[in-house]
């Protein structure tokens, strides 16, 4: 069951951003001017690429746009180190 919560959260993300962007195309391409950037970011760090569709076409301007990115730059980085904090002691020392 936990192995089913871990890929959940780790391919959820990105799963919903490719259907999101094969339902919405028109809106990925008012946020990004290439293909690589959506690419790279749904592979890289979803939740921030997912949070930046959904602010940029009307602007970053105010400071909730700002503490929403960086929140969701903080889901990113905290699916990251979760990784390694779960598995130190699985390493031998």
């Amino acid at each position: 069951m936990c192995c089913f919560f871990t890929l959940l959260a780790f391919l959820g993300p990105r799963i919903a951003g490719i259907f999101w962007w094969l339902i919405q195309p028109v809106r990925w391409n008012l946020a990004f001017s290439s293909w690589i950037w959506p690419v790279l970011g749904l592979i890289f760090v979803p939740w921030t690429t997912i949070m930046y569709v959904i602010l940029a076409p009307g602007g970053i301007v105010g400071i909730w746009e700002w503490l929403f990115l960086g929140l969701a730059v903080f889901f990113d980085i905290s699916s990251y180190a979760g990784g390694g904090f779960g598995n130190k002691d699985r390493i031998g020392m």
